[in-house]
C-alpha cells in the first residue's frame, strides 16, 4: 500500500510502497478514507515525541474496517468507524473505569506504532476504542473528531464544566483551537479568540468567537482579555503549548479560574515554565485533557446530529498523500487557517 514515510527526525517525508497492516488479535485493519494533518503529527515529526524510525505519521482517522482479527465481536468489514487518537487496552483499571485516555498500556496510531497517513492502517483493542460513523456525517467530520475535536470536547465540558454565560479565552486558533471556539459558542459562553493569523481569526469569528485579539510582541495578552471581561476570564484553553502560551492563558483567567492545557508542552530545552505562583495566589484550576474515550462519543455525536455542533466547517481543504508529505514538515512555519484533511484515496 501506499504511505508516507519519514526515516530520520526531521527527514522529508515521502510517499512510498510499504507492507500492508495485518489485523492484530483484538484489532481490525482500516480502510481510510480520511485523516487529519495535525500539530501532534509535527511534533512526532520534529522528534519531541517517542516513535520507532522508519514512521508512518497520522493519528486522526475514519473509513471502513476491511479485515478483522481473532477475537473482535462488535465490528465486522464494511463498518464505517473512527478512533480516539487513545486506544485503551480495554483491560486495566483506567479502561475499565471509562478512562482509557490515560491507560498506562494504550496504542496511539501514528505514534507508538504506524499511522493513518496511509491507504490503510492497524487499530488495537477495536471492541473498546472503534466508534460507529453514522451515514449523515461524512469521513472527513468524523476523521476532525479523533484527537483536536474530541479532546477540546472533553477539556470544556468533563474537565473544566463551562457554562452557558461563561467566558472562555482560546489561545490560538487551529484546529483544536477552533474547536474549542465551535464547543463554546454551542455552550452558550461568550468566546475570545487569540491568535497571531488573521486568517484564523476571522475563521474563528464565523464560528461564534465573540471577540479576537490579534497576539504579537507589543501586545499585553492577559491585559487586553481583564479589560475585555471586568477582571479575566472564567476558563481559558492553551491551544497552542509553547512557555508563553502557557503563561498568557493562565494570566488571563480571574480569580478562582480554570485553564485547560491542550497544546503540548514538550520540553525542548528544559521543562517550560508555569505561572504557578499565580495558580497558587488566586486558587486556579488547571487542566490537562488528552482526548476522549469512545464511551464519551455519544454525546458529542449527539449534539452533531442536532446542529448545535458542526465539525465539517473546520475544513478548510483535502490533500492527497503527496501534499501532506510537503505539507507535514512545514506546519510550524506555515500555519493555515481551519483543518487540513488528508485523502489517501488521491
Amino acid at each position: 500500500m501506499r504511505a508516507v514515510v519519514f526515516d530520520a527526525i526531521r527527514a522529508q517525508p515521502e510517499v512510498r510502497d510499504v507492507p500492508e497492516p495485518v489485523a492484530p488479535e483484538g484489532g481490525v485493519v482500516v480502510e481510510v478514507h480520511a485523516s487529519g494533518l495535525c500539530r501532534s503529527d509535527w511534533h512526532a515529526w520534529a522528534g519531541h515525541e517517542e516513535i520507532t524510525l522508519p514512521h508512518v505519521p497520522g493519528h486522526e482517522l475514519a473509513g471502513t474496517i476491511t479485515a478483522v482479527g481473532a477475537g473482535v465481536q462488535r465490528w465486522q468489514a464494511g463498518d464505517r468507524v473512527t478512533v480516539p487518537f487513545v486506544c485503551g487496552c480495554g483491560r486495566c483499571r483506567w479502561c475499565l473505569q471509562g478512562e482509557p485516555q490515560v491507560c498506562p498500556d494504550q496504542e496511539q496510531p501514528g505514534f507508538t506504532h504506524w499511522g493513518s497517513f496511509a491507504e490503510r492502517v492497524a487499530l488495537h483493542a477495536a471492541d473498546a476504542n472503534l466508534v460507529a460513523v453514522p451515514q449523515s456525517v461524512s469521513a472527513e467530520a468524523a476523521a476532525s473528531l479523533g484527537c483536536r475535536f474530541a479532546t477540546a470536547y472533553r477539556g470544556l465540558i468533563s474537565r473544566a464544566g463551562l457554562s452557558e454565560g461563561q467566558t472562555l479565552a482560546v489561545i490560538g486558533v487551529g484546529g483544536v483551537g477552533l474547536s474549542a471556539v465551535m464547543i463554546g459558542h454551542a455552550l452558550g459562553a461568550r468566546v475570545i479568540a487569540v491568535d497571531r493569523s488573521q486568517p484564523a481569526l476571522d475563521l474563528a469569528a464565523e464560528l461564534g468567537a465573540d471577540d479576537t485579539i490579534m497576539a504579537g510582541p507589543d501586545v499585553d495578552v492577559p491585559a487586553v482579555i481583564s479589560n475585555l471581561t471586568g477582571g479575566g476570564a472564567q476558563v481559558t484553553v492553551d491551544a497552542v503549548g509553547t512557555e508563553q502560551t502557557c503563561a498568557d492563558a493562565i494570566h488571563s483567567l480571574r480569580r478562582r479560574g480554570r485553564h485547560v492545557q491542550i497544546g503540548l508542552l514538550p520540553a525542548i530545552e528544559g521543562h517550560p515554565r508555569v505561572p504557578m505562583d499565580r495558580v497558587i495566589a488566586w486558587e486556579l484550576d488547571v487542566f490537562g485533557s488528552h482526548g476522549m474515550a469512545a464511551g464519551a462519543y455519544p454525546g458529542m455525536l449527539a449534539m452533531i446530529a442536532q446542529a448545535r455542533l458542526d465539525p465539517e466547517q473546520l475544513i478548510a481543504r483535502t490533500i492527497g498523500l503527496e501534499d501532506a508529505a510537503s505539507a507535514l514538515p512545514s506546519m510550524e512555519t506555515a500555519p493555515r487557517a481551519g483543518m487540513t484533511m488528508i485523502d489517501p484515496r488521491r
